[in-house]
């Protein structure tokens, strides 16, 4: 079972790479955009075959290892 772990700084927390990113999609003439956040995506292959023990598995990790609770959060995807 595969599991996608997102991990995103919490609104209010300063994004340096997502104002530079910004910055940059502007300079490059893609005006439209407006405020920009950077993350990370972890794909977990897993052993599990229950959904929700899987899932529960991979918030423990995310909790843990993955995801900085003080300044991130996090959601996990659970794929058959």
């Amino acid at each position: 079972m595969k599991a996608i772990v997102t991990v995103m700084l919490k609104t209010g927390v300063l994004d340096p790479q997502g104002k530079a990113i910004g910055h940059a999609l502007h300079n490059l003439g893609f005006a439209g955009v407006g405020e920009v956040r950077m993350g990370k995506v972890i794909e977990l292959e897993l052993a599990e075959t229950d959904a929700a023990r899987a899932r529960q598995e991979a918030e423990e990790m995310a909790r843990k290892l993955l995801a900085n609770p003080v300044i991130e959060s996090f959601k996990v995807e659970i794929l058959a």
